[in-house]
């Protein structure tokens, strides 16, 4: 796990540039640096170290080994350059060193993530003549693109992100994992210099850069609470590599004058597509291979030189992790678990974790977030996501990587994206209701919504009007929002709205989405829900130097589990039901059983109402000062509304904060 940075110019910039890009991101990889720096096609490459990189990185014979350090080559104008940041996971000789290039030295490579299958696929083109001289998976990448180009992507089971330059053919390759892990950034410069990082914050340093709002996904956040959705980002002319996409830029016609368009996105091509091809499988065969998969996929992710450990919420999706790793550890020491508590018994998870706890045998580390630590570290945080985020959730989930790096863990396993396949949030009992109207299974329906109020207490009215709601007029809906406290199409704390061009949903933007559990798994699989979190949980464990690993974003898992029936996944009222069938005997009963929904949450609804409303009250204030007029008082009228019960509880001041904490944080500019 790693931070990469990159750049081509038609205008020779000095190195100093791609330094400063990867000094930025040093928390990604304090354990090494490196650079590649090219001048031209008549002279050799350089490749130069840093005051990071371990003196036995230089003093190897390796033909990638750094032969100076870049302050040294400071007046030496290029016209493209690779960095990148090491946190040593694999090979932890200076073999591991980057960029690193094949023994040609045609390609060279900066590369963050991790290749869960190189060991097999080390052995398959070592039967195609392949030579290796590493342990690294790094190697591993280079020998498969240069045997199979870009197809090389569809044999990686793996997250990455990396940026490969071809000497030969003069090409400049980016590519991102199927399902987003690893982040991949570009921002096309005011000269038409392209630079690519792992993090937004790494353009800042470049000339000709100002933060500019991008007020339609300004909008999307502040309204819908999502991000991550699209290329862009909260930043005007700031893209991102879409998760399973990739693209190639020929930097022989670019440096004679093939210059693209500051402010545009890049050309891409999608390599990976989730695609529906239904399965037949019986529950009993699909709970079997659920298993096999899962716990497979669990393995793989603990192929590590360093301590491996996993966060544990006390929900059935990090608990199935935490109970594998126990399964497949046993006899190689105790695995430490690493859970967020809360003083407040109805967000505290801690008994459920105690649970999973006493089964495993596993250290447990207990930590309580504190709301006035909070206030003193948000700037910070807000640095490290580098975009606003939508609750203080995002705060428990950077106590635990603090924690876990206290305690010198490495690697940590995570529960993301099993919800998003196999229907885990209460949201996709609306859509089972919806399907099944529309099939005209009246019955089917009504009885299905009577599984939900026995199981989980919402009322069959409730239920009905939720199935129902996406299909009312616009203004009903808007009418029932406001209704609700909750946010409108233009509301009117929001002075942009002038400039929006698209003020639907985006979870609701395309209706055929929301009327299947398949479409909608999909859409939160691949463009609202599972992108956020990735985010979040990449920012937040790479602020700590710890690299995190999702075992449930195996894209064979997902594969196979979004092309099962519908009812496997969810039915009577229960959700996941072919997981909690695979892992009956590893589970413990009372967490297979559980039917509520948490997972790394805060008690902000305590905080804001009842422990520091004046605190949050002023902190709207001061989001309404640092959005340059963007926010207005209004915001704090429906702060006050909720503060007081008027409203229901709602994430909307929080939303509020954060993005006056990021405009001030990156001092942007409307």
């Amino acid at each position: 796990m790693c931070g990469i940075s990159g750049f081509i110019s038609t205008h020779p910039q000095f190195s100093t540039f791609i330094a400063s890009m990867t000094d930025i991101i040093r928390h990604r990889g304090p354990d090494d640096e490196g650079f590649f720096l090219f001048q031209s096609a008549t002279l050799p490459p350089l490749v130069c170290g840093g005051a990071d990189t371990p003196s036995d990185v230089y003093q190897s014979e390796l033909v990638y080994s750094p032969k100076q350090t870049i302050d040294k080559t400071s007046e030496i104008p290029i016209m493209l350059g690779l960095g990148h940041r090491r946190l040593s996971i694999l090979d932890l000789s200076p073999a591991g060193h980057q960029p690193m290039c094949d023994s040609t030295q045609r390609y060279w490579v900066v590369y963050n993530g991790e290749i869960y299958n190189h060991l097999e696929l080390r052995t398959e083109l070592q039967t195609l003549g392949h030579q290796f001289f590493t342990h690294c998976d790094t190697e591993v990448l280079l020998a498969a693109y240069s045997q199979w180009g870009a197809a090389c992507l569809n044999r990686f089971n793996g997250m990455f992100a990396f940026l490969l330059y071809d000497r030969t053919a003069q090409t400049l390759f980016a590519a991102r994992d199927r399902f987003g892990i690893k982040p991949l950034y570009y921002w096309i410069a005011p000269d038409g210099t392209i630079a690519f990082g792992s993090e937004i914050k790494q353009f800042t340093v470049l000339p000709g850069w100002q933060a500019r709002l991008n007020t339609q996904r300004v909008y999307d956040f502040l309204v819908w609470s999502i991000s991550d959705h699209t290329e862009e980002t909260c930043f005007a002319g700031v893209y991102q590599l879409r998760p399973g996409e990739s693209l190639r830029i020929d930097c022989g016609l670019y440096w004679q004058g093939q210059t693209f368009k500051a402010g545009t996105p890049l050309p891409t091509e999608r390599w990976y597509n989730l695609e529906h091809k239904p399965l037949d499988l019986s529950f009993e065969e699909a709970s079997q291979q659920v298993y096999a998969l899962l716990e497979d996929a669990v393995q793989l992710r603990l192929r590590a030189d360093v301590p491996v450990g996993s966060c544990l919420s006390g929900g059935l999706d990090s608990s199935s992790i935490v109970c594998l790793m126990g399964k497949i550890l046993q006899g190689q020491g105790s695995q430490q678990t690493f859970t967020a508590c809360a003083d407040v018994d109805r967000f505290d998870e801690r008994h459920w974790a105690e649970t999973v706890v006493a089964h495993t045998g596993a250290t447990p580390h207990y930590l309580y977030p504190e709301l006035e630590n909070l206030w003193k570290i948000l700037p910070r945080l807000t640095w490290h996501q580098d975009e606003p985020f939508g609750s203080t959730s995002i705060y428990a989930q950077w106590s635990v990587f603090r924690a876990a790096h206290q305690a010198e863990i490495t690697v940590m396993l995570d529960g993301q994206g099993s919800d998003e396949q196999f229907c885990g949030y209460h949201g996709y009992f609306n859509t089972l209701i919806r399907e099944y109207l529309q099939q005209g299974r009246l019955g089917k329906a009504w009885q299905e919504a009577h599984a939900v109020r026995k199981i989980h207490g919402t009322s069959k009215t409730q239920q009905f009007l939720a199935a129902l709601g996406v299909f009312l007029p616009q203004k009903v809906q808007t009418y029932g929002r406001q209704l609700l406290g909750k946010t409108t199409l233009s509301p009117n704390w929001l002075n942009l709205t002038e400039e929006i061009t698209d003020y639907h949903n985006p979870y609701q933007r395309d209706n055929n989405r929301l009327d299947t559990i398949t479409a909608f798994s999909h859409q939160q699989l691949c463009t609202t829900n599972l992108p956020m979190l990735l985010h979040w949980e990449d920012r937040n464990s790479m602020a700590h130097h710890i690299e995190a690993r999702v075992p449930f974003v195996d894209y064979r898992l997902i594969e196979l589990v979004y092309n099962l029936p519908t009812t496997y996944k969810i039915s009577n009222g229960e959700t996941k039901r072919v997981l909690r069938s695979a892992m009956q005997g590893t589970l413990p009963e009372l967490i297979r059983h559980r039917v509520d929904k948490l997972g790394f949450v805060t008690p902000e609804e305590v905080w804001l109402r009842e422990e520091q409303p004046a605190q949050f009250r002023q902190a709207v204030a001061n989001a309404i000062e640092q959005s340059y007029g963007l926010l207005n008082t209004s915001a704090l009228i429906i702060t006050d509304k909720i503060i007081k019960g008027h409203y229901p509880f709602s994430f909307l001041p929080w939303r509020f904060i954060s993005f006056g904490s990021w405009m001030e944080a990156f001092k942007v500019k409307i």
